[in-house]
Order: C-alpha cells, then structure tokens, then sequence
C-alpha cells in the first residue's frame, strides 16, 4: 500500500538539468522556488535544454512502473525545427529513421505520430526559437520509446534543426498551462489514472 508517497508535475525551463545535484554549474531543480519533501527526485529526464512536463515524485517505483512495464506509454512533445517540413519528411519521420545510438550504432526508430502544428499558444517566447520571418515549422510528435536525445536526433537526422522541444505530455498527464518553473501537486489516484497504470498499489 502507499506510504504517504507525492507526486508533482513542473514545468522544466530551458537550461536546467532534471535533477537536484550535479557537480556542473547548471541550474538545478532545486532552484525553483517550491519546498520539496525529502526523498523527492525526477522521472524520465529530459535534457538541459529541453522544456516542459517533468515529474517529480518521492515514489522510487514509479520509473519502472512507466518506463520499463510490459505497455509502453505515449510522451507527446511539441518541436520547433528550422525550414519548412515537407511531406516525404513527415513520413519518413512517421515510420521509422536511422538514428545513431550509444556506442554509435544505428538504431531505426518505431513508427510514431508526427503533424505539422501552429505555434502553441500557451507557450511563452523563447530566444532558441526560430526569428519571426524565418522559415521554421512546430511539430507535434508522439513517441512511446525513448532513447537517448531521441526526438532530436530524428529531426537532425531528417535535415531539420531541432530550435526548441518541450514535453506536453506523458499519457493523459499534460503540462496544461504551467508556467516556466510552476509546480503542481497531483493526488495520488488521479496521477496514475492519468499515467495509465493500474497496477500502482
């Protein structure tokens, strides 16, 4: 049974690292201004420049349970690449592209969701965006596998440079309207029902 467990969701901002310690000189999670209860740490990571849904939990079973269970759970980003997205990109992207892994070896990734999308409007501007003017194209792309720097590299691999990623969602569990560095709260029932998985407790 739950042992008092928590479970937040932030809203990363761009140059911060998903974690609490690092011998770096980054920003860390425990810049933003929120008390953390102790035992707290980040599931499923996303990278310093990355933005978005991260959650943080006090409840060490929860990356197994999303990440390495039997049913693998969807992750939906929105992606800001240079130039304009041509139809054979889409799909070449929808199906499967050779990307480079650790130790250097190719890897074809699985057939995912890709749409051309408008701007987000919830989202705040952000220097790493491409110019006004300048052609660039927002995606939203929806994966259920997660490999290391993964959505950029199969941007970059396709001929686009990857200007901005934010995660908007895992499952049914979405930033919403979060601001930059915002925490939320989420009882325990409603977390897992959002994430999908019912074998919690």
């Amino acid at each position: 049974m739950s042992q008092n467990h928590r479970y937040f969701i932030i809203n990363k901002p761009t140059n911060m690292v998903s974690q609490f310690v690092s011998p770096d000189d980054v920003g860390l999670l425990g810049d933003l201004d929120f008390d953390f209860p102790e035992g707290i740490h980040a599931v499923g990571r996303l990278d310093n420049q990355s933005e978005g849904l991260l959650i943080l939990t006090t409840n060490k079973k929860v990356t197994n349970l999303l990440f390495q269970g039997e049913v693998p759970h969807k992750r939906t980003y929105w992606v800001n690449v240079g130039h304009y997205v041509s139809i054979e990109t889409l799909n070449l992207l929808r199906n499967g592209i050779g990307i480079k892994v650790k130790g250097g070896v190719e890897y074809i990734t699985s057939p995912c969701e890709v749409e051309i999308i408008e701007r987000p409007k919830v989202l705040a501007k952000h220097p790493s965006e491409a110019r006004e003017g300048v052609p660039n194209t927002w995606l939203m792309i929806t994966l259920t596998e997660g490999k290391f720097h993964q959505v950029r590299k199969m941007v970059r691999t396709a001929g686009h440079r990857c200007k901005r990623l934010i995660r908007k969602s895992i499952e049914d569990l979405e930033l919403g309207d979060l601001t930059p560095g915002g925490v939320k709260e989420i009882e325990e029932r409603e977390f897992f029902g959002l994430l999908k998985i019912s074998n919690w407790n």
